[in-house]
């Protein structure tokens, strides 16, 4: 599926889309929410989820990698730069 055709799916469409065919990848917290990140195909899908009711409020689709630099910063390399 491309980029396009999944910013086009109904909502409940995108939940099963990304739940069946996303590869989960990463995730974080921020104040009241909990963002997890999936990859489909060439791009990916972040789902902003409320951390009280659990439902998924929005998706953020995209294919630039700059986008997930709130993901690389939290991952630990110190061990390898010795």
């Amino acid at each position: 599926m491309r980029l396009s055709e999944f910013i086009a799916l109904p909502e409940d469409h995108k939940r099963s889309t990304v739940l069946t065919q996303g590869v989960a990848i990463a995730k974080r917290q921020e104040i009241d929410r909990m963002v997890f990140l999936f990859q489909l195909n060439e791009y990916y899908v972040e789902t902003l989820c409320c951390k009280k009711s659990k439902e998924i409020l929005e998706y953020r689709v995209f294919d630039n990698t700059k986008q997930l630099a709130p993901y690389l910063e939290a991952i630990e390399i110190s061990h390898l730069l010795r």
